[in-house]
């Protein structure tokens, strides 16, 4: 059977992923679940030798390459941090100067807004940074994950000098959406009009101060940690347990500026070559062994250790990550993001086009786990539609970037969500759940925007 055959059918692995995920609060136990149904509607009882197959696929990519190589060097720069007390430096430091739980929170938000320039440096750092701080005053770590998780792809697709700008704006140039070199210019023409990502943002706030109350089973971990002072709830010890391996060296006392030069060199790095992540890390790993070792505050073995261990702490999310991508590679397979997209073209007009672009590329996202692949595939329609009907496509471009960074922010096995639960301290089901009402008033905020603004463009 053909991918285009399988209709409404490809909608059943994905959701025996989130029936699982549900019942069970385990990720990859789920993924791996879905991903084998989808194999046996693939190829009946080969199922396993397509499964070896699509393992071996997925890792020799080279985009799940870059995800592990970046994830694991940025364990490896957490880990010297660790080591050396930088981060224990730059958390006391902070902690001096924050006098509430909610005045933390803010603090979380705008370190999240500097670390613009990836998403994954966001999390991780704001969250091994910020999180003993919030236990202070008693803050749920899902508390803490939404604020983090909220600051780091939409920021990073709102500030165009970053990781996703330099993706996305090529993939603008090979879809002729943009001339050769013009990608970028393109992508920042279109931020006015990336509607999810700005209402993400400027969302945290409010919640901060109350305006957006706590809601579903964001109040029930918030009257946990305020109750019994169980700012980590009992299913993420394990996780805790991982973030607090790795202990400063006795006798060292470092400047906070430790752990603030590098990640401005992270930053600055990548942004000097061409906003690729993994080399700023290969540069600024390097620069932190070399300048350790001169210091002598730690010798080459315990300095290589240290970066081993924080390499430990991705296993889980990685393994994660990895399950995931052989859930999408299975959903491409049964045609999955073009049964959604396909089912809602009949009932396309020029001024719905933004809003059901958002609509329907937010929920593939959303139900694969993939922002920048299902960018890839569902652009290239987008675009034929948009020329068809005649619609605006600066706008379509923010619509489609909007679906991207809802996917990444919501989806319960996303990178974003899976490394913002492991830095945070809590699991990827309670990160997701208590941070879905959020993002689901974001998305409603969204629409509306596209819609309104798709009819006055018409």
């Amino acid at each position: 059977m053909d991918a285009a055959d399988w209709g409404a059918l490809s909608l059943l692995p994905t959701l025996l992923v989130f029936a699982l995920a549900v019942a069970t609060h385990r990720p990859i136990e789920s993924l791996l679940s879905g991903a084998v149904l989808g194999l046996l509607m693939l190829h009946g009882t080969g199922f396993v030798t397509a499964l070896a197959e699509t393992s071996l696929d997925v890792l020799t990519d080279r985009d799940v390459a870059w995800v592990i190589l970046v994830c694991g060097l940025m364990g490896g720069v957490l880990g010297l941090l660790l080591r050396t007390g930088a981060t224990l430096a730059f958390t006391n430091h902070l902690a001096a100067r924050v006098a509430s739980g909610r005045s933390a929170l803010l603090t979380s938000w705008v370190l999240g807004i500097f670390m613009f320039v990836d998403d994954y440096l966001n999390s991780l750092a704001v969250g091994a940074a910020m999180r003993k701080i919030t236990d202070r005053f008693q803050v749920a770590r899902e508390r803490l994950a939404y604020v983090v998780d909220s600051t780091a792809a939409p920021i990073s697709v709102i500030i165009p000098f970053s990781t996703w700008g330099a993706f996305f704006g090529g993939m603008l140039v090979a879809n002729g959406l943009a001339e050769e070199g013009q990608g970028l210019s393109t992508y920042i023409s279109a931020i006015p009009y990336m509607f999810y990502a700005w209402a993400a943002v400027l969302l945290v706030p409010l919640v901060i101060w109350g305006v957006i109350p706590s809601l579903g089973p964001m109040r029930s971990a918030d009257r946990r940690a305020r109750e019994t002072g169980a700012t980590v709830s009992p299913d993420a010890l394990h996780i805790e347990a991982a973030n607090e391996s790795i202990k400063p060296r006795p006798g060292l006392n470092p400047s906070p500026w430790f752990f603030v030069i590098p990640m401005v060199a992270l930053v600055a790095t990548t942004i000097a070559a061409d906003n690729d992540f993994l080399v700023g890390l290969y540069v600024t790993l390097g620069g932190m062994v070399a300048y350790v070792l001169a210091r002598r505050w730690l010798s080459l073995e315990d300095s290589f250790t240290s970066i081993i261990d924080g390499l430990k702490t991705m296993v889980e999310p990685l393994a994660v990550l990895v399950a995931a991508f052989i859930l999408k590679e299975v959903n491409d397979d049964l045609g999955l993001a073009s049964y959604v997209v396909g089912s809602l073209t009949p009932v396309l007009t020029a001024a719905t086009l933004p809003m059901t672009v958002f609509l329907a590329m937010g929920l593939v996202s959303f139900l694969t786990g993939s922002n920048w692949g299902v960018f890839v595939i569902i652009l290239p329609i987008v675009t034929a539609l948009g020329h068809n009907l005649g619609a605006d496509m600066t706008l379509l471009i923010g619509a489609t970037l909007s679906a991207s960074t809802f996917g990444s922010h919501a989806c319960f096995y996303s990178d974003a969500t899976v490394l913002t639960a492991q830095a945070t301290g809590c699991t990827p089901f309670q990160h997701a759940i208590t941070q879905l009402p959020y993002a689901l008033i974001a998305a409603f905020l969204s629409a509306a925007a596209y819609l309104l603004i798709g009819l006055v463009y018409a």
